[in-house]
């Protein structure tokens, strides 16, 4: 049996979501194909000892700009407005309030000189713009690590300059993930139904799923970029511009550690700790977030695929080991672990998020481009302005899901 809608939506992550409400309202005939067991896509919380924990996206960035802001309060979710950790370095370990100061003005000025170059000039790698002799390098790299899921080296100079941010930073504290999973009440998504296939040759697209198969005029795909690259979905007859497209603009990977801290009350609430400032391979340290007795450690690029090759157990060594030499050897069992996201290793994302390589800032604009009038693309990936982050796929969704109106309607 063949299910027939006028448009299907591949992916109920935000993209996806935001999509089949945006159809749902038009009335659209849509159905919502999704590989996995759940919703949320790169955005799932999980419970840990009573508390909410995201394992992907947390925070609301540009929130002040949102548009996720006003709708998670009008559900019922409360907004925590805390301001982020990220300039601070709790107890001043590893640096000092003047080298501190002194690594945000050569952050700022590096971002000066990229911001500069992408107006003048060809693509070039972003480290390009590095002081040679910048004695903040590698930290810096650490950071991008957090920004790009990869380091400077390997990401586009004109895309990384692209990248808007108003500078506000909030949270939800019963989970981001949990924000989109109500969102997506009510919506007709058929979980553990990956499209492995979508046939081309016909006046209506097919799209082919261990469930039988689903008839459509226009298909709104929302899967992450390597998914697309590696062909796990395969178009037939093959689309290869839209395949090197999404291997210009692959998923870096930023991974998370949750761990139980017993005596919390020993470290200020919302406060960070970097672990070394000589090296690009160290993680982030959030200690506190909400006031809750664990920290949250953040791990990017290079550094998270090595420990992912190796297994949950090896986040939990690395973070161990880093925070005794910051704060004692007493730490060692004071440190339980709660949680590990491996989203290199998920089948159904490959990655945390996209960054664009050198060379390849335009690929973003392609992917976004329709095809034939009724395969559009829709995600993190195809935003131009706010890449990388769950409004930025949010709003690519409602935009997605007008052009496929727009199709249908002709």
């Amino acid at each position: 049996m063949t299910d027939e809608v006028d448009i299907a939506v591949i992916g109920a992550g935000p993209a996806g979501i935001a999509a089949a409400r945006r159809l749902i309202a038009a009335k659209a005939d849509v159905i919502v194909l999704e590989a996995r067991p759940r919703v949320g896509g790169r955005a799932h919380t999980i419970i840990r000892g009573g508390v909410a924990i995201d394992v992907g996206a947390g925070w609301l960035h540009s929130a002040d700009e949102n548009p996720l802001s006003p709708l998670a309060e009008r559900i019922g979710f409360e907004i925590d407005r805390t301001p982020p950790p990220w300039d601070q370095q709790a107890f001043n370990l590893g640096m000092t309030p003047e080298e501190r100061a002194d690594f945000r003005a050569a952050f700022d000025a590096f971002d000066q000189r990229v911001e500069a170059a992408a107006k003048d000039g060809p693509d070039r790698p972003a480290s390009d713009l590095f002081d040679p002799d910048g004695r903040w390098n590698a930290r810096m790299d650490a950071v991008s690590g957090a920004l790009n899921g990869a380091r400077f080296g390997e990401v586009s100079a004109q895309d990384y300059a692209g990248y808007e941010d108003s500078g506000v930073n909030w949270r939800v504290p019963a989970g981001y993930g949990a924000l989109f999973a109500a969102l997506a009440e009510g919506l007709p998504i058929a979980l553990d139904r990956p499209v492995t296939r979508v046939d081309r040759t016909g006046s209506r697209l097919v799209l082919e799923t261990p469930s039988g198969a689903v008839s459509a005029r226009a298909v709104i795909v929302t899967v992450p970029t390597r998914l697309i690259a590696e062909e796990a979905i395969r178009f037939d007859p093959p689309l290869p511009d839209l395949v090197e497209a999404a291997h210009g603009v692959p998923l870096g990977l930023a991974a998370k550690h949750h761990m139980a801290v017993t005596g919390a009350e020993d470290f200020p609430k919302d406060s960070q700790l970097w672990g070394r400032a000589d090296s690009a391979d160290t993680a982030g340290y959030h200690l506190r977030p909400f006031g809750r007795g664990m920290i949250e450690a953040y791990f990017g690029g290079p550094l998270a695929w090595g420990l992912e090759a190796e297994g949950e157990a090896a986040f939990h060594a690395f973070a161990v080991d880093e925070l005794v030499s910051l704060l004692g050897s007493g730490m060692r069992k004071r440190l339980t672990p709660l949680s590990t996201s491996m989203w290199g290793a998920d089948p159904w994302s490959r990655g945390a998020y996209s960054y664009a390589r050198p060379g390849h800032a335009g690929d973003r604009a392609r992917l976004r481009a329709p095809v034939e009038d009724r395969i559009f693309l829709a995600g993190e990936a195809t935003c131009t302005r706010f890449y990388g982050t769950a409004h930025g796929a949010w709003m690519e969704g409602g935009r997605a899901a007008d052009l496929a109106l727009q199709a249908v309607a002709a």
